[in-house]
């Protein structure tokens, strides 16, 4: 990144504390993970943050800090508007009013004629409120991926930054990070965080490096960029770990493999290859034996 478009993120970090990250509909470890670490830099830069994704995140994403702050729409604070929204035919609705009672606010939906045809499972809330004044796009190729998550209207005064690796990328917004000659979207975002010069501890030190790891095939695909390794290591020099583990072998599967893993799960995984070690039968169990018996008589 150069000097210039650095300047630029600062400029915009100083003028705007409310930001916003946005991943696109079922995004993988490298996506999120690298939102998620610039998630929690932001909220130790002392920045107002919310992430959003169109959809509830995946199983295999659980590991990665700060998973349970995804949520589905970037929503507002105390302070913004409610909105209650029901499907709408013509002449179903006679009138609309409220009344008051014991402290609490009864919208009544007169039926027409015909009836409603909704039940209250169709009625949805939405909370308004202040809208980002920045918002970080990672991994997502097209502003139309986020559907309902980029609210144009809402959204007109937003600046976007845009992260990504992708070809396909259209390569929309103020300031564009994108660059294919990267292996992924996390080595970006923690070269971003470096630059920024950023408070990182490990636990966004150790997203940054499984969305890396993951991308990458754990370093072993050949178009892992030099901005992979280097990342890595400064990842690891914060905390993060790379630990080996004993994998099954199935058709599918080599000997060995490489996983990331967060420092609190080590001392169970160095138990559970201790115990497949002690079940171990001896090495020369399957050697051949040769037993001589005496010729003395």
């Amino acid at each position: 990144m150069d000097s210039f478009t650095l300047q630029k993120i600062k400029d915009l970090l100083d003028k705007n504390n409310t930001i916003g990250i946005a991943v696109g509909k079922n995004s993988g470890v490298d996506e999120m993970g690298g939102a998620l670490a610039l998630y929690l830099s932001l909220q130790n830069f002392g920045k107002s943050v919310s992430i959003a994704s169109l959809t509830e995140p995946i199983v295999e994403l659980s590991s990665l800090v700060g998973i349970d702050q995804v949520k589905t729409n970037f929503g507002g604070g105390a302070s913004g508007d409610l909105t209650v929204s029901f499907p709408y035919k013509e002449g179903e609705i006679e009138k609309i009013s409220y009344t008051l009672e014991d402290g609490f606010l009864n919208i009544l939906v007169k039926a027409g004629d015909r009836g409603l045809s909704f039940d209250e499972k169709e009625i949805g809330y939405k909370r308004g409120g202040i809208a980002q004044g920045v918002v970080f796009t990672i991994g997502v190729p097209r502003l139309s991926d986020l559907g309902k998550l980029f609210d144009v209207q809402a959204l007109k005064d937003t600046k976007i930054i845009n992260i990504d690796n992708k070809t396909e990328n259209q390569g929309y917004g103020d300031i564009v990070l994108v660059s294919t000659n990267l292996s992924s979207v996390s080595e970006q975002a923690a070269s971003l965080i470096f630059s920024l010069g950023i408070k990182m501890d490990v636990d966004i030190a150790q997203n940054l490096l499984s969305g890396v790891g993951s991308a990458t095939d754990n370093f072993q695909n050949p178009n892992t960029s030099p901005l992979a390794f280097e990342m890595a290591a400064s990842l690891m020099k914060k905390g993060a770990v790379r630990v080996r583990i004993r994998a099954r072998k199935t058709a599918t599967e080599t000997d060995n493999a490489y996983s990331f893993f967060s420092p609190k799960n080590q001392k169970q995984l160095k138990k559970e290859n201790a115990d497949e070690d002690e079940d171990s039968p001896p090495s020369d169990w399957l050697a051949p034996k040769i037993y001589k018996g005496s010729t003395a008589i």
